[in-house]
C-alpha cells in the first residue's frame, strides 16, 4: 500500500511548521517505512512493489487489447455508472481496458476544497461532507453486500485522511500543486473503484488499476506534462504481474512524477490517460465515450446544419483541437499515432451513432466502395483575440528581430496563437488571447523603445476584439481553389479578413475576422463548401400586391428548396409603410398577414433593416423592395455598402437621376454585394439577363424595340373593330389590369423608365428627360380632380384614336405603343406605331409583353422574348428568379 507521513501525529502548529519549512507530504508518497497512521494515495486490494519481482505473468500487447475512456458525465449518476459496466461488459474484445474520470462535478468540488481550506473558510468541511454523500449514494444505489461495505469502509478511510490534509492547508494558508494534485485526484480513484465493483457485481472479474502507480510523467514548464514511456511501460508490466486480468478500471487524469510524487496529466488528463495506455497497450482502438455524437464539421451551437464527420485524419483532429473544436486535446492524439492506433469518438447516451474515427487516413467513402472526400473536413474558432502588429521598414532584412519580438513575448507568459508576415519584412502581426494583449503591447514598447524613437519601428499597434477561424482538410494540401473558395465565401458575406497564415503543410487556412463577424464568417464558409444550406436573411419591403403574392410563393416554396436545393431563404422581417413584423428566427409565412396585424410595429425603416440583418447566425442579407417608392430606392447604395444584397422589381433606382444610378452600379461591380432587378422591365420575363447574355458574350447591340406594358398591351389588342378606346379602357380596369388611376399607364412614363433602363444597360447615358414619350392622356384631361373624372369624360376623345385605328386597319397595320433605344444613334423614344398584321408585335393576346433586340448578330432577324408582362403572380415570380439567382452566387449547388 502507498503511504504518506502520518499528518495524524502533529498538532497544528506542527504541521504549520512542516508547511513552512517545506516539507511536502507527498513527497513521501511511495516509500516503504513503516508508520503508526497513513494518508493513503490510493487503496488498492492488493499490495505490491515495484521493486518487488516479476511473477511469470506477462503483460500482453496487441490487438487483443480495447481501450475505453468514460468521462465525467458518462460517469455522472449511479446509472451512469451501471450503463458504463454494461458497455464494458458488452464489448467482445478478448482484453479491455476502461478509463474513467471523476464523477460529474467532482473535480470541481475538489478543487473547491483547496480553494476554501487555502483561504481559510471552515466551510471546506460541509463542501467535503457533500463529496461523501454524493459517492456514498452512488454506491448504495449501485453495489451491495461485501463490494458496498468494502467500498464505503474505504470511502470513509479516505474522507478522514483529507481531513487531516485538509487541516493542514487550512492552517498554512496554502498548498503545494504535490498537495493539490494529491487532493483532487480522489475524485477518479472512487470512481474508478465505483465502476469495477459494478462490472463485478455482474459476474465479471474485473481488477482497477490506480495509475499513479504505472504513468510516469515529468512535469513541464508550460502547465503540461510530457510521459516517460520506458517506465511507464516497466511499471505496466510489473502492474499487470500482480493484477493479471482480462478487464482493468483505470484512473483517468493522475500519474506521478519520476520522484514517485503523485501529480495529475492537467484538464482534459483523461483523455490523454487512454492514449497512453493505449500505446503502451498497443490496443486496437482507443474508443472515447462523450455526450455528442462524433466530431462536427463546425460548432453546431454555432452552425446548426454541422454535420457529424465519419473520419478525421490525426492531423486534421489535431489541428481543429488546437483551434478550439470539441474534438480532443492535442496531445491526446500524440501517443497513438506512432503506432496507427484509431480513436473513435462515440456517444454514450445515442449507442447507434456511429461516431468519429480518427485514424492515419481520413478517407470518406461511397457505398460503392470508391473514395471521396471533402476539401475543407471542419472549421473552428477562436473568439477573444487580439492582433498585435509590429511594422517599420528597420526590420526589412534584419536579422534576429522576429526572434526579439517573440522572446518579448516569452517573457510575459503570453500564448502565440498565430503568426503572419509579409515576405517584404515590413512587418509582423501575431495573434494573442486579449487578456494578455496589454502585457504584450507593454513589453515590446518597452523593448522596442529606442527603435520606435529612432524610427526604425514606426509602431506597435493593437488591433482589439477579433475571433480566428481555421479552416481544416488534409486535402486542402496542393489543391488549387481551396483558398479562392474560402476568401470569395468571406467577401460575399461582406467579412474583411484582418490577417491570413497558412502552414505549408497546408493542413490549415487560418484568418483573422472582426469578433462581431465571426458566426456569420463561420456559416458562410461552412456553407460554400456545401457543408449546410446556404441560408439567406430575407427583409421585405412593401407587402402590397406584389410583396403579398411573393411571400405566398416562399411559403408554397421554402421546403422544397430546402430538401432539394440546400437553400433556406428566411423572411426575418416584412414591413409596410405604416406597420412591421420583426422575427429573430423566421417569420411563418403561412398566417403572415394575420402577424402583421397582431403583432406589428410602427414601421422604421432603419430598424428594419438593422435587424433583418443584425442576426449573427445568417451570414448573408437580401431586402426585396417591392414597392414603386423613390424614397425606398434612394437607400440601395447604403444597403449595398453594407453589405446588403438588393433584389426589387423597383424601377425608381435604375431610372432616376444618371449620377446616382452609375454611383449605384459602380458600387456594385467593385464588392462582392449583389443587386438585382430583372422584374423591373419584363416582369417574369428574361430581359435584363438576355440582354446582359448579348452584351457579355461580345454581340453589340444595335436597337431594342418592344411593347413594355402589360397594360397597354392588353388595351391595343382588343382595340379592333368598333370597339371604343375609353368601353376597353374601363373592361381593363375592371379586370384589374390597370393601376387605380389609368393616366399612369397611359401616361407613358412607366414604358419610359423601361426605356432608360434597357438603354443605360446597353451602355447609354441617359436621363428620363431625354426620352420623348406621347402620351395617351388627352391634353384636357390630364389635370382631373380622379380617376372617376377622367374615365367619365375620357369617351369625348375616342374618336381621335378610333380615327387612328381606322387609317391603320385601311393599310393592315395595327397600333401598338412600344419603346424603342436606339443604340446606334444613342436616343430613346416612347410612342404610338403601326405595325403591319405579319408583324410579330401584331401576333401578341391579352396582356403579354414583347422585345426585339436587334444586333450585329441578329441584324436579320431580331432576337424576341415574349411572354406576361404584368400581373403580381409573374412579377413576383421574376423576384422570386433573382432571389434564387443571388442563392447560386452565394453557395447554392445550382
Amino acid at each position: 500500500m502507498t503511504q504518506f507521513v502520518n499528518t495524524g501525529d502533529y498538532g497544528d502548529k506542527e504541521l504549520f511548521c512542516l508547511l513552512n519549512m517545506g516539507v511536502d507530504f507527498s513527497s513521501q508518497w511511495g516509500r516503504r517505512e513503516s508508520s503508526k497512521f497513513s494518508i493513503s494515495a490510493a487503496v488498492t486490494s492488493k499490495e505490491y512493489s515495484l521493486d518487488g519481482a516479476l511473477e511469470n505473468t506477462q503483460l500482453p500487447k496487441g490487438d487483443c487489447w480495447s481501450v475505453h475512456k468514460f468521462g465525467g458525465t458518462c460517469v455522472g449518476t449511479s446509472e451512469r455508472i451501471g450503463n458504463v459496466a454494461d458497455i464494458i461488459i458488452a464489448d467482445q474484445s478478448e482484453r479491455k481496458l476502461a478509463v474513467v474520470s471523476a464523477m460529474s462535478k467532482v473535480t470541481d468540488m475538489m478543487y473547491d476544497l483547496i480553494y476554501k481550506a487555502q483561504s481559510r473558510d471552515d466551510s471546506y468541511l460541509t463542501a467535503l461532507d457533500a463529496v461523501l454523500e454524493k459517492h456514498k449514494l452512488a454506491a448504495v444505489d449501485l453495489l451491495d453486500g461485501d463490494e458496498l461495505a468494502s467500498f464505503s469502509s474505504k470511502l470513509h478511510h479516505d474522507i478522514n485522511n483529507l481531513k487531516a490534509m485538509l487541516r493542514a492547508i487550512y492552517i498554512a494558508g496554502h498548498a503545494t500543486e504535490s498537495f493539490s494534485d494529491f487532493v483532487v485526484g480522489h475524485g477518479e480513484l472512487w470512481s474508478a473503484q465505483l465502476l469495477a465493483s459494478a462490472v463485478r457485481k455482474n459476474g465479471v472479474e474485473c481488477s482497477w488499476m490506480d495509475t499513479r502507480e504505472v504513468l510516469v510523467v515529468n512535469p513541464t514548464g508550460s502547465n503540461q506534462v510530457d510521459p516517460d514511456y520506458l517506465k511507464s511501460e516497466e511499471r505496466l508490466a510489473k502492474w499487470y504481474s500482480n493484477n493479471p486480468s482480462k478487464t482493468i478500471i483505470a484512473t483517468g487524469f493522475i500519474a506521478s512524477t519520476p520522484q514517485n510524487i503523485p501529480t495529475t496529466l492537467k484538464r482534459d488528463g483523461s483523455d490523454f490517460s487512454a492514449a497512453i495506455m493505449g500505446a503502451l497497450l498497443k490496443a486496437r482502438q482507443v474508443t472515447i465515450w462523450t455526450d455528442v455524437d462524433g466530431v462536427y464539421s463546425a460548432d453546431p451551437r454555432k452552425v446548426s446544419e454541422a454535420v457529424i464527420l465519419k473520419t478525421l485524419s490525426y492531423q486534421e483532429a489535431w489541428e481543429m483541437s488546437y483551434f478550439g473544436a470539441n474534438v480532443l486535446h492535442p496531445r491526446t492524439i500524440v501517443p497513438v499515432m506512432q503506432y496507427d492506433i484509431p480513436i473513435v469518438i462515440k456517444n454514450i447516451f445515442n449507442l447507434s451513432a456511429p461516431g468519429t474515427m480518427i485514424c492515419r487516413s481520413s478517407g470518406d467513402e461511397h457505398e460503392d466502395g470508391q473514395k471521396v472526400e471533402s476539401l475543407v473536413k471542419g472549421f473552428a474558432t477562436i473568439d477573444n483575440v487580439a492582433i498585435v502588429n509590429v511594422e517599420g521598414t528597420g526590420m526589412a532584412g534584419v536579422p534576429g528581430t522576429a526572434s526579439a519580438i517573440f522572446s518579448a513575448v516569452k517573457d510575459v507568459g503570453a500564448n502565440v496563437i498565430m503568426i503572419s508576415q509579409a515576405s517584404s519584412e515590413h512587418s509582423v502581426c501575431f495573434a494573442v488571447p486579449e487578456k494578455e494583449v496589454k502585457a504584450v503591447a507593454d513589453v515590446l514598447e518597452s523593448r522596442f523603445g529606442q527603435a520606435l524613437s529612432a524610427g526604425r519601428l514606426s509602431q506597435i499597434a493593437v488591433i482589439p476584439n477579433c475571433s480566428i477561424l481555421a479552416a481544416v482538410g488534409q486535402r486542402m494540401a496542393s489543391t488549387p481553389g481551396v483558398s479562392a473558395t474560402l476568401f470569395t465565401a468571406l467577401a460575399k458575406a461582406n467579412i474583411n479578413i484582418r490577417a491570413i497564415a497558412q502552414g505549408c503543410t497546408e493542413y490549415n487556412i487560418t484568418v483573422v475576422v472582426k469578433r462581431e463577424d465571426c458566426v456569420r464568417a463561420l456559416r458562410a464558409v461552412h456553407s460554400k463548401f456545401y457543408l449546410s444550406r446556404t441560408i439567406i436573411a430575407v427583409g421585405i419591403v412593401g407587402p402590397g400586391l406584389i410583396g403579398a403574392t411573393l411571400l405566398d410563393q416562399l411559403k408554397d416554396q421554402t421546403a422544397v428548396l430546402k430538401e432539394k436545393f440546400n437553400i433556406d431563404l428566411r423572411v426575418m422581417g416584412i414591413t409596410g409603410s405604416r406597420t412591421m413584423l420583426l422575427s429573430e428566427s423566421g417569420i411563418d409565412l403561412s398566417k403572415w398577414r394575420e402577424l402583421l396585424s397582431l403583432r406589428g410595429e410602427m414601421a422604421d425603416l432603419s430598424k428594419f433593416v438593422h435587424h433583418v440583418r443584425g442576426n449573427h447566425f445568417i451570414p448573408n442579407t437580401v431586402l426585396v423592395d417591392c414597392t414603386a417608392d423613390s424614397h425606398i430606392a434612394s437607400h440601395y447604395y447604403d444597403w449595398l455598402h453594407k453589405g446588403i444584397h438588393v433584389v426589387t422589381p423597383n424601377k425608381k433606382a435604375n431610372s432616376g437621376p444618371l449620377d446616382q444610378y452609375l454611383k449605384l452600379r459602380a458600387l456594385q461591380r467593385q464588392s462582392y454585394t449583389h443587386y438585382f432587378y430583372e422584374a423591373t422591365v419584363g416582369a417574369g420575363l428574361p430581359i435584363i439577363s438576355t440582354l446582359r447574355g448579348l452584351l457579355e458574350t461580345g454581340d453589340k447591340i444595335l436597337r431594342i424595340e418592344g411593347i413594355f406594358s402589360g397594360t397597354l398591351s392588353y388595351i391595343f389588342n382588343n382595340f379592333a373593330g368598333s370597339t371604343a378606346f375609353s368601353q376597353v379602357l374601363k373592361e381593363a380596369k375592371e379586370a384589374g389590369y390597370t393601376e387605380p388611376d389609368p393616366r399612369d399607364d397611359l401616361s407613358g412614363t412607366d414604358v419610359a423608365r423601361k426605356v432608360i433602363i434597357l438603354a443605360r444597360e446597353s451602355g447609354l447615358h441617359l436621363e428620363l428627360s431625354d426620352i420623348p414619350v406621347q402620351s395617351l392622356v388627352p391634353e384636357p384631361l390630364r389635370d382631373c380632380a380622379s380617376a372617376e373624372e377622367f374615365m367619365q369624360q375620357l369617351p369625348q376623345f375616342d374618336q381621335q384614336l378610333a380615327k387612328q385605328r381606322q387609317n391603320a386597319e385601311d393599310a393592315r397595320e395595327v397600333l401598338r405603343y412600344v419603346g424603342v433605344v436606339d443604340v446606334v444613334n444613342g436616343k430613346g423614344t416612347v410612342e404610338l406605331r403601326r405595325y403591319s398584321k405579319e408583324h410579330p408585335f401584331a401576333q401578341l393576346s391579352g396582356s403579354d409583353n414583347i422585345i426585339a433586340f436587334t444586333t450585329e448578330r441578329y441584324a436579320t432577324q431580331p432576337l424576341i422574348v415574349r411572354g406576361p408582362g404584368a400581373g403580381a403572380e409573374v412579377t413576383a415570380g421574376g423576384v422570386f428568379c433573382d432571389i434564387l439567382r443571388l442563392a447560386s452566387y452565394l453557395g447554392a449547388p445550382s
